[in-house]
């Protein structure tokens, strides 16, 4: 009997534990919703700074494994929540864990679409795993810039 209720509540443990978890992760509500806000940032302040709090790791635009980036069209990254050395460098040829040129296609998306999601892999800034990611992407309103956050998939 004490097994029994050891085991139950374990797997209780267990259950509440995958709930939290669930509950931290983003939703594509979530991306969609911080990726307008960036666009909209974008519009309304001068660009060095907008980049600026864009890359900050601390600021406004990055929750929980949420953050945006900013590209040009040729591939350049102008703003990366996640990894700031990424910003002033062209990433067009940047390959995901399964070599994919997930930039490159982004860039190519971006230049017929005005809104888009993106399928690849990458390394999530919390867990420091590489996991399936759905990227939510937005051309500014000048057709010069992607701005995108994503959400990370375990498991899939």
């Amino acid at each position: 009997m004490q097994k029994k209720l050891m085991l139950a509540v374990a797997l209780g443990v267990a259950f509440a534990a995958g709930a939290i978890a669930s509950e931290q992760r983003v939703t594509p509500k979530e991306a969609e919703s911080m990726v307008k806000k960036g666009v909209a940032y974008i519009k309304a302040t001068p660009r060095d700074k907008a980049m600026a709090d864009i890359t900050d790791p601390k600021g406004q635009f990055v929750d929980r494994e949420l953050y945006l980036t900013v590209y040009q069209l040729d591939g350049t990254a102008l703003a990366h929540g996640a990894n700031a050395k990424f910003v002033g460098k062209n990433m067009i040829e940047l390959r995901d864990a399964n070599g994919k040129e997930h930039i490159r296609e982004r860039m190519e998306l971006a230049k017929t679409k005005a809104a888009f999601w993106q399928d690849f892999s990458f390394v999530n800034p919390v867990n420091k795993k590489i996991e399936p990611k759905q990227m939510y992407c937005e051309l500014t309103d000048d057709k010069k810039l992607v701005v995108c956050g994503g959400i990370y998939k375990p498991g899939v």
